[in-house]
């Protein structure tokens, strides 16, 4: 990617660059691949641009990408996935950790909050799933710090696992601190970290 202040200038750079490319190097440029556009309209090596306020384009994730963590970590939080809870975590931690070292130049915190939520939200489920049996429920949730009457109303819920894990209850007793205590690695933790500022 070569990056010109004007569309004229870029017009001039695409022209001599391709002229040096096939008559000096012997080698063919492939139009199709090769275009004049806009930073925000770029996907390059996975990550997208934006103008910022300062003025200036920088790095994100491109949507594609983000879209593909998504899917990765959806089916990694699948709960028809037969696994133990470690196993998940462990997988989770490992995509978690190589996707953000490698777009740890970008600007994206608004983003991975928003995954992480999504994110906490599906262990919770596979969490109350795993529980199964509503003594098993009952039992786990008092030990966890909830009082007999919301331990019990919660445990006899017959509604969807999102609603009941949506509950004030569920959020008291697998807090996002126990999560993390758990094993969960989170996007906004692990990146405000490894974050690097490039001027």
């Amino acid at each position: 990617n070569i990056f010109v202040r004007s569309e004229k200038a870029a017009e001039r750079v695409m022209k001599s660059i391709t002229e040096f490319i096939e008559r000096k190097l012997g080698l063919k440029v492939n139009a199709e691949k090769s275009r004049i556009g806009r930073p925000r309209d770029i996907k390059f090596l996975g990550f997208g641009y934006f103008y910022g306020k300062d003025g200036k384009y920088q790095a994100k994730p491109h949507s594609k990408s983000i879209l593909k963590l998504k899917r990765k970590l959806k089916a990694l939080t699948k709960r028809s996935w037969s696994v133990s809870l470690d196993v998940r975590l462990v997988k989770i931690k490992q995509l978690v950790m190589g996707w953000v070292n490698y777009f740890r130049i970008a600007k994206m915190k608004t983003v991975l909050a928003e995954i992480d939520q999504k994110l906490r939200k599906r262990i919770r489920i596979i969490i109350w799933k795993q529980w199964k049996k509503i003594r098993t429920r009952y039992k786990a949730l008092r030990k966890l710090g909830a009082n007999h009457k919301n331990a019990y109303s919660t445990a006899n819920c017959r509604k969807s696992y999102q609603y009941v894990c949506a509950t004030v209850t569920i959020h008291s007793a697998i807090s996002n601190k126990r999560l993390k205590q758990r094993g969960l690695v989170l996007l906004l933790d692990h990146f405000n970290k490894v974050h690097l500022v490039i001027n």
